[in-house]
């Protein structure tokens, strides 16, 4: 199986990527990226893209894909409307799009959030959930993963430094979370796996909530 995936140094998609490498179906990881993730492994290649709207320069490197595990996304947080539709929605729609076209039965596996909405009140809940609609409508095998609070693992570190100093006071009762609260919590790991799930076997429904990465 080949796999790519796109936010390869983020948070979320560390794990994906970490997680990709070490499953035993998977052939190939193709990481699309601005800066290097720094991981060396013989299963990894990685390619550079300057403008994540138009994926034309990648095309022929995405061809044969079995798997997109699209992870890239910012914080709302200082963001206005148009700056987070661009990564939100424009991103992820212009990958969706050049995997339509080039293989439509690609599993795309877009991250969303819990709590997204297309007719939510918050300006980040109503774009994510205009990107899953429409990711879902495009690709048959097109999923919104909905995590709730992500604690990494296994190494993982978010790039914004007091999520980390969060993550770290809070990681200790994660499991215990994870037992009483399975609606809102999970790990690097396992949001990774269920990703890789999906692309193996599927799920019923395209869009999948937090408590389904179990």
């Amino acid at each position: 199986m080949k796999v790519v995936v796109f936010g390869a140094t983020g948070m979320v998609g560390q794990g994906a990527l970490r997680e990709s490498l070490l499953a035993p179906d998977v052939d190939e990881v193709l990481a699309v990226i601005r800066t290097p993730t720094g991981v060396s492994h013989p299963k990894l290649r990685e390619v550079k893209l300057n403008d994540f709207t138009d994926l034309s320069p990648i095309k022929d490197d995405l061809r044969g894909s079995d798997a997109c595990l699209y992870c890239l996304g910012v914080s709302s947080v200082g963001m206005d409307e148009t700056a987070y539709t661009r990564v939100s929605y424009d991103y992820p729609m212009a990958a969706a799009r050049t995997f339509a076209e080039i293989n439509p039965q690609t599993t795309f596996v877009y991250v969303s959030g819990a709590g997204t909405n297309l007719q939510g009140r918050q300006m980040w809940q109503r774009v994510k959930g205009r990107a899953e609609q429409d990711i879902i409508a495009l690709l048959p095998n097109g999923y919104a993963f909905r995590p709730g609070m992500i604690q990494p693992t296994r190494g993982v570190r978010s790039k914004t430094g007091w999520y980390n100093t969060i993550y770290t006071a809070v990681g200790p009762i994660v499991p215990l979370l994870e037992r009483i609260a399975p609606k809102y919590v999970t790990t690097t790991d396992k949001l990774a796996q269920a990703m890789l799930r999906a692309a193996r076997v599927g799920f019923p429904n395209h869009i999948v909530e937090n408590i389904d990465f179990r």
